[in-house]
């Protein structure tokens, strides 16, 4: 059951990172569990609602990072803008069990369909005019929680990591790898859960992902909030989703801002040869994925073709 609710804190605003942009804390329900999001506005907001972009990060995020970023890049745009933990991780409640730190698409997938429900029910929001940004992971979720949902008319997608089983083969050491890596999920899952490093330096055995640079500095995506945990229940939910295989599903309008030099672009090109309705493509050149998330000149070039996208819906 999904219940609206503001929380306690959701009267004051608070200003953010930049001057034009203030923000609320809100809370709503999804299967038994309190998630906690942000509401994005501009600084001069009259009460008049207001387009809307629900914006969703990279796996294994919390709100603060590239979502917050996206955010206030919408909001200085001229939308409002959400943000929210997923049952699980950073400030919002676990998954059933009392599990934590699992990515699994389908309570990712179902916790933006109540996002996306929880923001249209606000007076800041106009309702007809609600958007959906996913982002890496993300990505795929939020073209599952779009697809068929009336609440949502456009779709971006920022380096979207939009993978089929030739990618999971491909990525996670072929059939044989993946195999493996699926049995690790179920004897984790089995035990409770067992929780990992989610980023570490180059190099760092026992580590999801030991590559250093976004999610390990600190002056990037290692910030106070991010939870820096993996949960090994998650292969097997992972591994075996592909949201590369079915992008008809998909009928809202669609923009795709990618690069070759970023995360599996194969599976993006495979995903909008199947997208039955229209799309919008930016492919800019030696962006890295982690540029997308906080390199000042490729955010502003991917949040205004998303603004764009966007804004040609309420001009339609």
């Amino acid at each position: 059951m999904r219940i609206a609710t503001l929380s306690a804190a959701a009267s004051l605003l608070t200003t953010s990172a930049h001057a034009d942009v203030t923000t609320r804390t809100v809370t709503f329900e999804n299967e038994g569990a309190t998630l906690t999001g942000t509401l994005y506005l501009p600084a001069d907001h009259d009460g008049q609602p207001l387009p809307t972009v629900v914006v969703t990060g990279a796996w294994t995020s919390v709100q603060q990072q590239m979502p917050a970023t996206y955010a206030e890049q919408m909001v200085q745009r001229g939308f409002a803008a959400f943000t929210f933990d997923f049952r699980g991780w950073g400030q919002s409640g676990d998954l059933q069990q009392n599990v934590r730190f699992v990515e699994s698409p389908e309570a990712k997938t179902d916790d933006i369909r109540a996002a996306i429900e929880f923001v249209a029910t606000l007076p800041e929001v106009d309702a007809g005019q609600i958007y959906g940004l996913g982002i890496c992971a993300s990505a795929g979720y939020m073209v599952d929680a779009s697809a068929g949902n009336d609440l949502v008319q456009r779709v971006g997608l920022v380096a979207p990591w939009l993978q089929n089983e030739e990618l999971v083969n491909a990525v996670y050491g072929g059939p044989e790898g993946v195999s493996s890596l699926i049995e690790m999920g179920r004897a984790a899952e089995a035990a409770g859960g067992q929780i990992i490093s989610a980023a570490g330096p180059e190099g760092a055995e026992g580590v999801l992902m030991p590559i250093g640079g976004y999610y390990y500095e600190a002056d990037r995506g290692a910030i106070p909030e991010y939870d820096n945990q993996w949960n090994n229940a998650s292969w097997e939910g992972w591994l075996t989703y592909h949201p590369a295989e079915n992008p008809e599903r998909l009928t809202q309008p669609l923009a795709i801002i990618h690069s070759d030099a970023a995360a599996i672009p194969q599976g993006a090109r495979a995903f909008v040869e199947g997208v039955t309705g229209p799309v919008v493509q930016q492919w800019l050149e030696d962006v890295t994925q982690f540029d997308f998330y906080d390199n000042p000149e490729d955010v502003t070039r991917a949040a205004d073709t998303v603004a764009e996208h966007f804004r040609a819906g309420n001009d339609a």
